[in-house]
């Protein structure tokens, strides 16, 4: 008898202005704020409630090699009691290294980049990574291919 695994990280009905009100400390909610408007301008995509933790903007289906399949956000974050935790393409980081350079003090792992403070980062080059990411996920490879 086969079952399927039922994804835990979906989009939710709640309030995404209830939850960034929620988050601990002025700076961080500060930083939450600004990273949804970034992201929804980025994108052009409002931002929902994925899963209690998980802002997204937009999403993709996706089917992995072993034949799972699921939705994601285009781009999405979490204001984490560390990082603001932005959730990108998986691979971006040796896709986008020059664009990383650019970016100021982060660290990455498997499709998610950790920021301490967005004030310390290049907000463009933050943009540059969204909009790359946003594109990959709509299966759009150049940036003429929205008509830029």
């Amino acid at each position: 008898m086969a079952t399927s695994k039922q994804a835990v990280t979906v989009p939710t009905g709640a309030s995404v202005d209830d939850f960034l009100a929620a988050v601990p400390g002025e700076r961080r909610r500060a930083d939450a704020e600004r990273l949804r408007t970034i992201l929804s301008e980025v994108t052009g995509e409002p931002a929902v409630m994925w899963g209690p933790s998980i802002v997204g903007f937009g999403s993709y289906h996706y089917t992995y090699a072993s034949g799972r399949t699921g939705d994601w956000p285009l781009a999405g974050f979490s204001p984490r009691k560390q990082y603001l935790v932005v959730y990108l393409v998986g691979g971006f980081e040796e896709r986008h290294a020059s664009v990383l350079a650019r970016l100021g003090p982060h660290t990455t792992g498997k499709g998610c980049l950790y920021l301490k403070r967005l004030d310390d980062v290049d907000e463009t080059a933050l943009r540059e990574l969204v909009d790359r990411t946003a594109r990959v996920h709509k299966g759009i490879t150049r940036a003429t291919d929205r008509g830029r």
